[in-house]
């Protein structure tokens, strides 16, 4: 079988002057439906795998960011929990006693020091 497209000069048909010039489905090759259908489902198989690449990439990120997320949330708890404790240690009345009078030698005064106010 010859192939038709070897010879680069163009042809002339008959009872006209011009030249036959193979139409654009003929020069890729698409003529038959099949091979149409083929390259189309070739299309989508590519562009239905670039979307599974990038769904996954984006995927990994998200996944990344949240245990960022997660860690950064278990460090603020732990914090929390240290300044609840710091809170209740604060908070005894006995501490609050002991700092006043080392801190601001504070002391509690004698009887005599006392004075009562009245409201008339």
């Amino acid at each position: 079988m010859r192939n038709r497209f070897v010879n680069s000069k163009k042809r002339s048909t008959p009872g006209k002057g011009r030249s036959q010039i193979p139409s654009i489905n003929e020069w890729i090759g698409i003529g038959n439906v099949i091979t149409l259908g083929f390259l189309v489902m070739l299309i989508f198989v590519m562009v239905s795998g670039l979307s599974v690449v990038l769904t996954a990439h984006q995927n990994r990120f998200a996944f990344n960011e949240l245990q960022e997320l997660k860690d950064k949330a278990n460090e603020l708890e732990t914090e929390w929990g240290r300044l609840l404790i710091e809170q209740s240690t604060f908070g005894v009345e006995g501490r609050i006693e002991q700092k006043a009078a080392s801190q601001l030698r504070m002391q509690l005064p004698n009887l005599s020091e006392i004075v009562m106010v009245t409201h008339e």
